[in-house]
């Protein structure tokens, strides 16, 4: 039998550091710790080249439970639908029209930082319902 293994999710995006704060302030992240011998992670990449600053951004959860978040720069832009997303469970236990007002309340509340709402799946006889999102470079994630 394996082994439980840390997970990392890695975003491809085209601003690192702006995608990170949207997951930052969606799901109570904080920035890892500045690398030893640096005073902040802006005194680190100031030590880059020019052409490596800026091309990648992490953030983890503060209790060490949720997998790290990393964020790398890329060329290409985002073109087609995630082959994999996030699900931000904040309707957990929750049926029905209570469900559905957990997830547009937090739906409200990550549009502040450039969220935008894609549609609601309602509930059926095997799913309660989920609200589709996209995050501030396009990237799909749902609220469930």
């Amino acid at each position: 039998m394996a082994t439980v293994k840390h997970v990392q999710v890695t975003f491809d995006c085209a601003q690192p550091r702006a995608v990170a704060e949207f997951w930052k302030a969606a799901l109570g992240y904080v920035d890892p710790p500045a690398p030893p011998g640096f005073d902040s992670w802006d005194a680190f990449e100031a030590t880059l080249p020019a052409e490596r600053r800026g091309a990648t951004w992490a953030c983890q959860d503060p209790d060490g439970v949720g997998p790290r978040l990393f964020f790398q720069r890329v060329p290409e832009p985002k073109t087609v639908k995630n082959r994999l997303h996030l699900d931000v469970r904040v309707g957990t236990g929750l049926t029905g029209d209570e469900r559905v007002s957990a997830l547009e309340a937090e739906a409200t509340r990550l549009e502040t930082f450039g969220a935008r709402r894609q549609w609601l799946l309602p509930a059926d006889e095997e799913n309660e319902a989920c609200l589709v999102m996209q995050d501030v470079e396009g990237n799909e994630f749902c609220l469930d």
